[in-house]
């Protein structure tokens, strides 16, 4: 349940922004399917990759956790 509450956080703001998943795995320097499974749930993401997600989306921890 968490990990496809994670996925729907990161595609919920990478959509807000208008980035795409191969921008956004760019920009975080992880694989573009990786990312892709993460964010349909299918993937269990490693706290490191997340981070550099959040990181890349510009946003604190904090808020990327406020609506999950």
């Amino acid at each position: 349940m968490l990990q496809q509450q994670v996925g729907r956080r990161i595609k919920f703001l990478r959509n807000s922004q208008n980035i795409s998943q191969e921008k956004l795995a760019l920009m975080a320097d992880i694989d573009r399917t990786y990312l892709a499974g993460t964010e349909s749930g299918k993937r269990n993401i490693s706290l490191k990759s997340l981070e550099k997600i959040i990181n890349a989306l510009g946003v604190s921890i904090e808020e990327f956790f406020l609506n999950i």
